[in-house]
């Protein structure tokens, strides 16, 4: 808790900052305000921790017109308890948190004290106050949330990449806005983001031309090639392949990992859900029904007699396209571009990122980590959960309120 600091205004009231600690159990708080009852001073602020069983509780109260006989119930009552307590006077409330504000999340597998100074010395080097510190999740990542004043989120976001990228952590930068509290739109890119790997890829394997449609592919993710003229250079290398691959395809695909937590967590919140992809209607398809996504954009094989024609039916899904779906699918939503979110990897994934309130780069290439919002360089898709303030305690007790047990995915 910060302390009280005297205001210019004489008319601030006197308060008196208690904070006690020592070892947690039930009843403590109770004990401790049942023996500030009868002075009838009146509740300012409280902040309370608990780490390991060890609590820190600061209360600040008006100060009454005596203060030796609550100082003296309050060090008894500390006595009975095995606790320490201090007793401060000032003069009004907290100072309030500055302009500026973010949440700060920082990821690690592990997170090592070391890079965690770091972190929060490169905060401290902007001249921002850390107002609040608590713990997200502990497995299968840590993460931390910073709630931070006194800098523009926008620079701050600058110098912690640069640090995260030193360090090998995650760090996340968001400006605290409304939007974090509300219902969101969520627009994820599919191959490599939702779902592991690539379909054409998958394609092109049950297609025996693999090697050549991974250089295109891989080219086209760098930025490196036009996205539509690659696909549709990809695709016609498809021509003849059986429709029934695309079936052998959908039995392979795997989501990444989390991808179910994230969906299924966020839908409880009332979020909705979209994927556009550079990829293909008979698979995207399936994948929203599956999860039950929202909205879905995505290209069409042409197929002809059962058999892949090489071509694509209608205009192409490509860069530019996947942010004219974003703006279009929260217009449908019915919420504001600034309350979206969007997640990809890839080259073609830039423009969404950019439209998007929050673009995150989810185990991106460089290209696309220097460009967005947030990267996260973790195996799990239900990282961003933290991000938006969702601890893993409250997932497990919601899947549990559920009769569902929440995955505990293997540490990579």
């Amino acid at each position: 808790m910060v302390s009280p600091l005297p205001l210019p205004d004489d008319s601030a009231p006197k308060t008196v900052l208690i904070t006690f600690t020592g070892k947690d159990r039930p009843g403590v708080t109770s004990a401790i305000f049942s023996t500030l009852a009868p002075y009838g001073v009146e509740v300012v602020d409280i902040e309370q921790i608990v780490l390991r069983r060890r609590l820190v509780l600061g209360v600040l109260v008006t100060a009454p017109r005596d203060l030796t006989p609550l100082r003296d119930a309050v060090h008894q009552v500390a006595d009975d308890l095995g606790m320490q307590v201090e007793v401060e006077r000032g003069i009004g409330d907290n100072r309030s948190r500055r302009e500026g504000r973010s949440h700060v999340t920082v990821l690690g597998m592990p997170l090592r004290s070391r890079a965690f100074a770091a972190i929060v010395g490169r905060i401290a080097d902007t001249g921002a106050n850390i107002d609040r510190i608590e713990r997200m999740a502990r497995y299968p990542v840590t993460a931390i949330d910073l709630h931070v004043s006194g800098t523009d989120p926008v620079a701050l976001r600058a110098i912690l990449a640069r640090e995260a990228a030193h360090q090998q952590v995650d760090v996340a930068v968001q400006p605290a806005e409304i939007w974090r509290h509300g219902r969101r739109l969520i627009v994820m890119d599919v191959d490599s983001t939702l779902v592991q790997g690539e379909v054409i890829e998958m394609l092109a394997e049950e297609a025996g031309c693999l090697p050549e449609v991974a250089r295109v592919t891989e080219a086209a993710m760098r930025g490196e090639l036009d996205f539509e003229q690659s696909l549709r250079e990809r695709v016609s290398l498809l021509a003849g392949l059986p429709a029934t691959a695309l079936d052998a395809v959908w039995e392979r695909l795997l989501l990444s990992p989390g991808a179910r937590t994230m969906v299924r967590t966020l839908k409880r919140l009332g979020y909705q859900f979209a994927i556009v992809s550079g990829g293909f209607t008979q698979l995207t398809d399936r994948l929203a029904e599956d999860l039950g996504i929202d909205f879905a954009a995505a290209n069409e094989l042409e197929i002809v007699d059962g058999h892949l024609t090489g071509r694509i039916i209608g205009d192409v899904v490509d860069r530019a396209g996947k942010a004219e779906a974003l703006r279009r699918f929260a217009q449908e939503a019915g919420i504001p571009q600034a309350a979206t979110i969007a997640i990809g990897d890839g080259a073609n994934d830039l423009d969404m990122l950019s439209a998007a309130g929050l673009g995150i780069a989810f185990n991106a290439k460089p290209v696309v980590q220097q460009a967005a919002d947030t990267t996260v360089n973790v195996p799990y898709l239900d990282t961003i959960i933290y991000l938006l303030g969702i601890s893993r305690e409250e997932v497990e007790a919601a899947d549990a309120a559920a009769g569902i047990v929440t995955p505990a995915p293997p540490l990579g």
